[in-house]
């Protein structure tokens, strides 16, 4: 008996046998989603690859109800219906941090990944255009480039075509911005259109959500009215909703 303890408790060094020593592992998978709570989404799916208890923590539902919007429920129903009502809450971030279509596919909602804010996109076809259907103003051209495809792309606009001859007018008077919300917040912007044949993000302005689970009506509009000069070539593709950290990542969007 000596003997044998001897053995079991005994190195040359005087420390524990190394099968003795815990590891990562042996944590229990509750103290594991714990600490996984405080981290972004990115650092959990990695941790996750550790071993099966940190695999096990990085699914429970708390870990990532903190991660979703206080109001995701409602974009769940919206976005999903019933569809989704025995998912876990990781997988509904995941659902979420895709694009998703609705209205007719005039919109896209999704979850920027490291902050959990709500995105929106409302193509062409989901805002009010004045004269959008007389054709001696506007033209519909189904594009690649756009970001919600509502359409087979023609053959001669799949890919890039833009003659600038048709731009013209935008340099003379600037258009003006306008956002109005249903609690009172408005603001007024002015901006010249510039560089023809490119894509380019206006900032029409930042609004402030105080109460995210009731809804706020938001309004907002481009307008040139001057009649002086005639203008031409302008193409509208979408209009994006973010939060302001997000901004510098949608820039590229």
């Amino acid at each position: 008996m000596g003997s044998s303890f001897s053995l079991l408790t005994s190195e040359p060094d005087g420390s524990l046998p190394s099968q003795s020593k815990p590891g990562l592992g042996d944590l229990p998978e509750g103290c594991v989603a714990l600490i996984l709570e405080y981290l972004e989404p990115q650092e959990i799916c990695k941790l996750a690859r550790l071993n099966r208890a940190f695999r096990g923590a990085s699914w429970a539902d708390f870990v990532w109800e903190s991660k979703l919007p206080s109001n995701y429920e409602g974009i769940v129903r919206k976005v999903f219906g019933d569809s989704v009502g025995n998912l876990g809450k990781r997988e509904i971030f995941a659902k979420l941090c895709r694009p998703n279509t609705f209205d007719k596919g005039t919109k896209k909602v999704w979850l920027d990944k490291s902050t959990g804010g709500v995105c929106m996109s409302i193509s062409s076809k989901g805002l009010a255009i004045t004269g959008i259907d007389d054709r001696r103003y506007w033209n519909y051209i189904p594009t690649e480039e756009s970001r919600l495809q509502l359409g087979k792309a023609y053959k001669r606009f799949g890919r890039r075509i833009c003659n600038l001859e048709h731009i013209h007018g935008w340099d003379i008077k600037p258009v003006r911005f306008q956002l109005w919300t249903s609690d009172g917040q408005n603001t007024t912007s002015h901006c010249f259109l510039g560089e023809p044949g490119k894509w380019k993000i206006y900032h029409v302005g930042d609004f402030v959500v105080d109460k995210s689970n009731a809804a706020t009506k938001i309004k907002f509009s481009m307008t040139q009215i001057d009649c002086t000069h005639t203008k031409g070539g302008l193409c509208l593709d979408s209009v994006l909703i973010y939060p302001s950290e997000c901004r510098e990542r949608l820039k590229h969007f």
